[in-house]
């Protein structure tokens, strides 16, 4: 893994890479991926929780064998966590790190979810109290404000998406419009969640970007009724978020290290016995060198397709 499998990957080296972590047990996996080519290329199994001086080691290896067929690393994606910074700026010096974009929008349409169901809980505890039975004429004007509110709370769970979803059909603009009539601090929510969106518009820059983010960042400071929920807004993993705008082939997220991560996880619903150090190398080691004939597999199989078609078509 370490010299033919090495050469052979970093043969079509674009120059991108993502970094992410894996936790086994007492195990983590760190991996290093092509962000361009999909391709792992290197990893290393710890048997304790990674620390700076792990991700530096670990970067640096990685360095040495960069350095060693002169390729140059033109930019690296990871997720929010707060290991990889200081270990990136200390190994590679001042490159492009991208944060990923889906993590960072996963925490704020969480927060927004949050928010939307804290909504339902107080609307369910303003319901009116009803005897049991029949209402009578005394009582059905409550009974019919409970049966609103109660509508209210089911819509709230029904379309909860239409807050995070990221292009509203006109149906769901009409829907979301209905069902939050009277809630105009869900409306808010909504409306920073559009321009959120709007950020990561590949034909903005990135100084257009966090100049656009800083007034959305002043409005939802004004707002105190979102400013709380929306406390991820602030965080710097936003503004390093929008670092691939300035770079057409950095990519936005870390998906080529994350989908290796899923096979694995994959991976463990079958094979049990896969927890020893031993034995979750050797598989990766297996993950990697079925990633390896993966081209040999696509010609394979059109060769024996076009050998196919040839025999239908003799006969």
């Amino acid at each position: 893994m370490a010299t033919a499998y090495l050469d052979a990957a970093l043969a079509n080296f674009s120059g991108y890479i993502a970094a992410d972590e894996l936790y086994d047990g007492p195990h983590c996996v760190l991996s290093i991926v092509d962000n361009r080519n999909f391709r792992r290329l290197t990893y290393q199994v710890l048997d304790h929780n990674p620390t700076h001086a792990d991700i530096i080691r670990f970067f640096k290896d990685f360095k040495k064998e960069l350095d060693a067929r002169g390729l140059t690393l033109q930019g690296i994606t990871t997720d929010g966590s707060p290991l990889y910074p200081v270990p990136i700026a200390k190994v590679f010096g001042a490159i492009p790190h991208q944060v990923c974009e889906f993590h960072v929008i996963k925490e704020l349409t969480q927060a927004i979810l949050r928010s939307v169901a804290q909504v339902r809980k107080q609307l369910k505890a303003s319901l009116p109290a009803l005897g049991r039975g029949r209402p009578s004429r005394k009582t059905r004007k409550l009974a019919r404000c409970r049966r609103r509110i109660e509508n209210k709370i089911t819509d709230l769970f029904d379309h909860r998406h239409l807050f995070v979803k990221h292009h509203l059909t006109p149906a769901g603009k009409r829907t979301w419009r209905r069902i939050t009539r009277g809630l105009p601090h869900l409306r808010r929510l909504r409306e920073i969640m559009d321009e959120v969106y709007r950020l990561f518009d590949r034909r903005t820059r990135s100084d257009t970007a966090l100049e656009k983010l800083a007034r959305l960042r002043r409005r939802v400071r004004r707002l105190k009724s979102v400013s709380r929920t929306l406390n991820k807004l602030f965080s710097e993993n936003l503004d390093k978020a929008l670092t691939f705008l300035d770079d057409s082939l950095l990519p936005s997220t870390s998906n080529a290290v994350e989908r290796g991560n899923r096979r694995h996880r994959k991976m463990q619903k079958t094979v049990y016995h896969v927890r020893s150090l031993t034995q979750i190398k050797g598989r990766i080691a297996v993950d990697m060198q079925r990633e390896a004939q993966t081209q040999g597999r696509f010609y394979t199989t059109q060769a024996l397709h076009s050998e196919r078609r040839q025999c239908i078509q003799a006969r």
